[in-house]
């Protein structure tokens, strides 16, 4: 093999240098800062990503925060809402209610008086009743007529015993 034979060893070296000095230079010119540039590109991007990511998180933070205090708004309201609403209908509740009371105690009294008023026209036709019914028994078992106003007294008496 050539590459072994030490008479050859001088050329090779110098090729060798040369071929590794053309390759220094070309990395060091041309390839390692384009991936130098590309690197700092990158921890660029990566910093302002974090950045971002920071400033998005204090943004949900705050947004959080502020559906919290939102909800909590809502809360009340709908709680003050309710309660508002049960004392609306209890109120009116109450007021129909008292109506329906007034109206029922009103209907109870009217009621009471035609009954009131049934009765002593009841009594007046009964008394009349009566007092026929005692002027003929009386004739009629004892032969004669009776006085009808003693009778009258007599039976208006006996009603309002009863009474």
């Amino acid at each position: 093999m050539p590459q072994f034979d030490p008479a050859t060893f001088s050329p090779q070296i110098i090729w060798l240098v040369i071929s590794f000095s053309i390759l220094y230079i070309a990395m060091s010119r041309i390839a390692l800062p384009r991936i130098g540039v590309v690197i700092e590109e990158r921890r660029h991007k990566i910093d302002e990503n974090l950045k971002k990511a920071a400033e998005l998180q204090k943004d949900a933070k705050a947004a959080s925060e502020a559906y919290e205090k939102t909800l909590v708004a809502a809360r009340a309201e709908s709680q003050n809402l309710l309660r508002r609403s049960r004392e609306k209908t209890t109120l009116e509740s109450s007021r129909r209610h008292d109506e329906l009371g007034v109206r029922l105690f009103a209907e109870v009294k009217t009621a009471e008086e035609k009954i009131g008023d049934a009765k002593k026209e009841a009594l007046t036709h009964v008394r009349g009743i009566a007092v026929e019914v005692a002027l003929s028994a009386a004739a009629k078992l004892f032969g004669e007529n009776p006085d009808s106003k003693a009778v009258a007294d007599a039976v208006t008496a006996a009603m309002e015993d009863r009474s």
